[in-house]
């Protein structure tokens, strides 16, 4: 299987599997009104219970969908008041029938997880599609995942690769991402190297880490790009600052060759033993590893130390900020 069908088998993966409460949430909207809307002012200070009672007012004064949308959005979250599913179900549905488009959103996402009554796949998948024809980035994007693994809609690869362009010409680093591998494995599209290269290239300039890693990859071989070492290793770096362990591998080696970098035996040493304590092992790097002098090996240790005692304990990966080639 090729690394961009592995790619967006683990997106598929994740949209299907992964909690609502971890799926990306709709973010309230402020009413396009003449009328300031307090009830949007007060969720974005924080300030959530004046939020829920001003949104209330709305819907009772108004009907107003997006202060129902709001309303499901504090109940879905216990923000101000204590957690309800099935009220969030009840606001969302209210303000979907309505014509709101992140309701719809939201609406969907808690059916693909069964949060506030049983799974309804079918259902979520009709909510995605309205969301996707208000003009709903993500959810242009979800439906695209759904259209690829084929469960709960009919699998096509065509449909799948327009929603992508879609939502990656709206500017989600996601689809832009997802689309560069349908590019690069021509699946949906016509195989383009070079386009695939453009959106990565787009994607991580945003600072999606698996484009940094993949936009990476081309530049470092001149796949459908100009070929381009030393920019490679920046992006390696981005990524394996980040916490990715392919990137980390991909600094590694490129310090132990000396290929887009000044080659340093230590800073190889260093980010290979961050890249295997994350799961990630090389055949050449092992030997490397094998062959590095005593006092080098020692100082890569000691380097890589601090970061693999960070990658056990909670919290993001520490940013290395050593001075040198590369911010090393």
């Amino acid at each position: 299987m090729s690394s961009g069908r592995i790619v967006l088998a683990a997106l598929i993966a994740t949209l299907l599997a992964t909690p609502a409460e971890a799926q990306p949430r709709p973010v309230p909207q402020q009413p396009a009104a003449a009328e300031p809307d307090a009830a949007y002012t007060a969720y974005q200070l924080g300030q959530y219970l004046t939020a829920f009672k001003e949104a209330t007012r709305r819907v009772e004064e108004k009907n107003d969908p997006k202060a129902m949308t709001l309303l499901g959005e504090l109940y879905a979250d216990g923000l101000g008041v204590a957690n309800d599913d099935k009220k969030a179900v009840e606001w969302y549905k209210l303000a979907s029938a309505r014509g709101d488009r992140e309701a719809m959103f939201a609406l969907a996402i808690l059916k693909l997880s069964g949060r506030g009554g049983p799974p309804d796949r079918q259902e979520a998948a009709k909510l995605l599609a309205e969301a996707g024809k208000l003009g709903h980035v993500v959810a242009a994007y979800n439906l695209a995942l759904l259209y690829l693994e084929g469960q709960i809609v009919p699998q096509d690869s065509n449909r799948a690769a327009e929603l992508m362009r879609k939502a990656s010409d709206a500017g989600n680093p996601q689809a832009q991402y997802a689309l560069a591998t349908f590019y690069k494995d021509g699946r949906g599209v016509k195989k383009d190297p070079a386009e695939a290269a453009r959106l990565l290239g787009v994607a991580a300039r945003t600072g999606h880490t698996d484009a940094e890693v993949e936009y990476g990859i081309a530049l470092f071989n001149g796949t459908g790009v100009a070929k381009d070492e030393s920019a490679a290793g920046g992006y390696f770096l981005k990524a394996a600052q980040k916490g990715s362990a392919v990137a980390q591998s991909r600094l590694a080696m490129m310090y132990a060759s000396g290929r887009g970098i000044k080659a340093d035996p230590v800073q190889a040493g260093r980010w290979y033993l961050i890249a295997k304590a994350g799961g990630e092992t090389d055949p050449y790097l092992e030997g490397f590893m094998r062959t590095m002098k005593p006092p080098d090996r020692t100082a890569a240790e000691t380097r890589a130390k601090p970061w693999i005692a960070r990658m056990k304990a909670p919290g993001p990966p520490p940013i290395s900020t050593a001075p040198g080639p590369l911010g090393r």
